[in-house]
């Protein structure tokens, strides 16, 4: 019989709060080719507000959201303690320009919930991006082959990483929320398999879905 799941906090501090460099790389390579500003930008899970340091020249006012305060979050950003899993997103309807969620769906129990939490703080016209795990790329299928589990929901991964979603899912969970212009991209740095190598830049950005072991959704909220 499995042990039960650690509480939220633990869950929260696995992590560290630290998401990969190429992860906040690709975030800012969606919002710089639609040269994206605005006045405040909400990140769902922000952990120790990395994003900031992104963001915070093209934005006035960041928000970080996650269940913990990690002790390198930014002084000059404001923070909100929420339990993501509990569907309520305490911040205001229709506030942010921006809304992104970085490698946060896969740690929750209903990601289509949670998305939809999400759109209801994105503004009339505003954006939303939300990046997981790719579990097309070939290091995941190789190892959904040889271990039959996708390479970041390994017992390893859990009870951390919970849901594995594909390109598809995410593209179907962003149509339900009636989002616009919705578009998959790839963070172009992948991991070779049984290796601590990653391909070099040339092939990852050659096959980007399946050399990157990450993926973003990004749409637009409809303008009323």
């Amino acid at each position: 019989m499995s042990s039960p799941a650690p509480p939220l906090t633990e869950r929260a501090l696995q992590s560290g709060g630290i998401s990969n460099a190429s992860i906040y790389g690709m975030v800012m390579r969606a919002l710089e080719r639609r040269r994206i500003r605005g006045s405040v930008f909400v990140d769902v899970g922000c952990g120790a507000g990395n994003l900031w340091k992104c963001v915070h020249q093209d934005f006035d006012h960041y928000v970080g959201l996650d269940a913990v305060r990690y002790p390198d979050f930014p002084e000059a950003a404001e923070f909100v303690q929420c339990d993501l899993d509990s569907g309520r997103i305490p911040l205001p309807e229709g506030m942010a320009d921006v809304v992104v969620a970085v490698e946060i769906i896969e740690h929750l129990e209903n990601p289509r919930a949670f998305v939809r939490s999400l759109v209801r703080l994105v503004k009339s016209g505003g954006i939303l991006i939300v990046t997981t795990p790719n579990q097309l790329s070939l290091l995941s299928l190789l190892t959904l082959l040889v271990r039959s589990r996708f390479t970041m929901f390994q017992d390893c991964n859990y009870p951390a990483h919970l849901t594995a979603l594909l390109e598809i899912d995410l593209l179907r969970i962003g149509n339900e929320c009636g989002l616009l212009n919705l578009e998959i991209e790839y963070s172009r740095h992948g991991r070779v398999f049984f290796s601590s190598n990653h391909y070099p830049g040339f092939l990852s950005n050659a096959f980007p879905r399946r050399l990157s072991d990450n993926i973003l959704l990004i749409g637009r909220k409809p303008s009323f």
